[in-house]
């Protein structure tokens, strides 16, 4: 069986967001590899004891990493059923964490929250993958 005859012709967009993803990814572990050489917080290091801007760039990456499994799943499932919704939803989210970082970067992290419409992507990919779910138990 071929995936291509398999998976849904906009999963496409999917992939891309994926993609979309990494790039994030790459871009908050470069700004963390920078902020440990201006700030000398050595590895295995993970946080300053006397730099608080580090900190804020090193949880920026770090939460987002802590998110980044349980929303990969969920994507893909609702990706599966709804394609075109779940690449929305998960661009949302994606550019959320880019919002969410450049405010944890101001050194104020009340400012990170400027990320926080990225909660309309991740619980829109949850509440998609519940309807999968649903569906494939023949209750929705």
């Amino acid at each position: 069986m071929d995936v291509l005859t398999v998976l849904p012709s906009s999963f496409g967009y999917v992939i891309f967001t994926y993609l979309y993803s990494w790039i994030m990814l790459g871009y908050l572990a470069v700004k963390v590899g920078a902020a440990r050489k201006k700030y000398d917080v050595k590895y295995p290091t993970m946080y300053s004891d006397k730099e608080q801007m580090f900190n804020c760039i090193q949880r920026a990456h770090q939460n987002t990493l802590e998110v980044y499994p349980q929303w990969l799943v969920f994507q893909t499932i609702a990706a599966l059923v709804y394609p075109l919704s779940a690449a929305v939803l998960g661009a949302i989210w994606v550019t959320s964490r880019f919002s969410y970082a450049w405010g944890y970067y101001t050194g104020d992290p009340a400012k990170r929250m400027n990320g926080a419409y990225g909660y309309i992507g991740l619980f829109g990919v949850i509440f998609l993958s519940i309807s999968v779910a649903l569906q494939l138990l023949g209750v929705f």
